[in-house]
This record gives C-alpha cells, structure tokens and sequence, in this order.
C-alpha cells in the first residue's frame, strides 16, 4: 500500500494564505494526495501564526501545520500550541518552550498513522539544540505505529540541510527543508529511500524580495537606512514536495516538487492589511 504526502513550503502572509485556499483543495484532488504537513510560521503578517489562521489552513486541507525560528510571534498561539497535536514547533527548542515537537497524526483519509517531527537548524539560526540528537531521539521514541515519517528541517543553511537529509536517510520517509522561501532544484529519493528536498520554497508572493516589498528591500540594501519591511502580494505561488511512501516499510520511492499559481489577494498593489511589517535597524558596521 502507498501513500502521497504534500509538504509545503513557508506559507507567507496573505498571499501565501490566499493560494492555499485557492490551489491545495485542487492539488489534493489531482494528485491524489493523502496527508498534508505545511509550514506556516510566517502565515500572519510574514511572521508567525494565530489561532485563526491555523483553523483556515487544516479547513483548505492541511493535516499537520510546522513552524519555526517564529512560532511564538503572535502570543495567541501559545494556548493552541499547548492544546494541538497538529501543530508543532522544533523539537530542539530548550525544554521550557510552549507547545510539542513531534506528533503522530492519523490520516483522514486512509487512517494510516504518519509521524511528523519538526526541527530547527543551528548554523545562522539561534536558541535551538542539536538537532541531530533530537531526531536520534525522536526516530527512537516515535510511536511504532508511524512506520511513516516526515521531517521538516527548518534551517539557513543549505549544507546543513543536506546533511541532515543524509543523516535521516533510510529513518524518515520524507525530509523537506524550509526557511529560506527559495525553492531547490534536487527533489529526489535518497539511496536508502528517503525523499528529499533541500527547501522546498516560498508559499506567497514571488513580486517580491522573499515575500516583502522590493523597494522597500532594495532601499534598506541600498542605502542602509532602517525600512518597514511590508509584506507583498503579486504572483503568489504554492511550492510543495509530493513523496509517494510504501506504508508498510515507510520508504518512499518518488518525489517531486509541484507548483501551483494563485490570484493576488485583493488591496491593491501590496499588502497593507496583513499585520505590522517588521522594523529592520541599519545594519551594524
């Protein structure tokens, strides 16, 4: 017996929200997919998520949402993040940190139980532990049921995301990387039947500077002057990793990365309505 898994990439602000809405009840159709684990911790005004906004997502289809190096920006959260088994956030945060790491989720679909582990990468990233002990940890302890195992990798840099695909590789079923927003050209299965996706890129607005006004950008870069970096809204695209995983030894054996265009969510040329957009200083010399 198989099973297709859809891993999206970082859901940004509303035009990442809106191209959820409009693409993934489509995609889960077409493609047959059968669960579906979606990073969405820049889902509210670029940075974070609230509660409502996670409800619209597991409404539009999402199984289990991820998140990141912002899963406590918006304070609201931090009641669901203690309540849900759908929504996580790295594993390797210091043990105090709000929420869970790691679920075990059946599928609506088939009732196949898929394991979902998230964890944050350390080089250029902040405040998390080794993520290679926690997912020895994790793959350890995970409930025998879940032969079938995703992770995301929420880390900067690309060798350290490579590197844990290969350290997961025969383990985990699926390990998709996120952060970056910029999707990479190496989908794939690994020799011991791991799927696998450097990152697999931006959910939101592609007009943009990874999700935030050009000018707005290019001004900051350009002249070192503090700007408010708001989000955009034009072209926004989904990027997800299909795996097809056999249930029964948890090995994938396809992958590809799918994409799918969205209308630009209305109010005009940018987004002006989705939360306060972050305040960068200038730069220290």
């Amino acid at each position: 017996m198989q099973i297709n898994i859809l891993c999206i990439g970082d859901v940004v602000g509303k035009a990442g929200r809106s191209v959820i809405a409009e693409a993934l009840p489509r995609l889960i159709e077409d493609h047959d997919i059968e669960f579906v684990v979606c990073n969405a911790e820049n889902a509210a005004g670029g940075s974070g998520i609230t509660p409502a906004i996670a409800k619209k997502l597991f409404h539009h289809g999402v199984d289990v949402i991820t998140l990141g190096d912002h899963c406590f920006r918006k304070g609201d959260i931090l009641a669901t993040l203690a309540e849900s088994d759908r929504i996580i956030r790295p594993a390797n945060l210091p043990k105090s940190a709000a929420g869970r790491g790691m679920t075990v989720v059946d599928s609506k679909r088939n009732g196949i139980a898929i394991g979902v582990l998230a964890v944050s990468g350390q080089l250029n990233m902040s405040n998390s532990n080794s993520p290679w002990d926690q997912v020895d940890t994790a793959m350890a302890t995970m409930d025998e049921r879940a032969k079938v195992r995703v992770i995301d990798f929420h880390a900067e840099a690309t060798s350290e995301k490579i590197a844990m695909g290969w350290h997961c590789n025969g383990r985990a079923s699926v390990v998709f990387g996120t952060h970056t927003h910029v999707p990479t050209a190496d989908a794939g299965v690994l020799d011991k039947g791991t799927a696998f996706i450097t990152d697999v890129g931006m959910t939101g607005p592609y007009d943009s500077i990874l999700g935030r006004r050009k000018d707005r950008v290019l001004k900051f870069l350009t002249s070192g002057m503090p700007q408010r970096f708001d989000m955009a809204i034009g072209d926004p695209r989904m990027y997800a990793l299909k795996a097809t995983v056999d249930t029964l030894t948890g090995q994938a054996y396809r992958a590809e990365l799918l994409m799918a265009k969205g209308t630009p969510p209305a109010g005009g040329a940018y987004d002006q309505d989705d939360g306060v957009g972050q305040r960068f200083r200038k730069p220290k010399r």
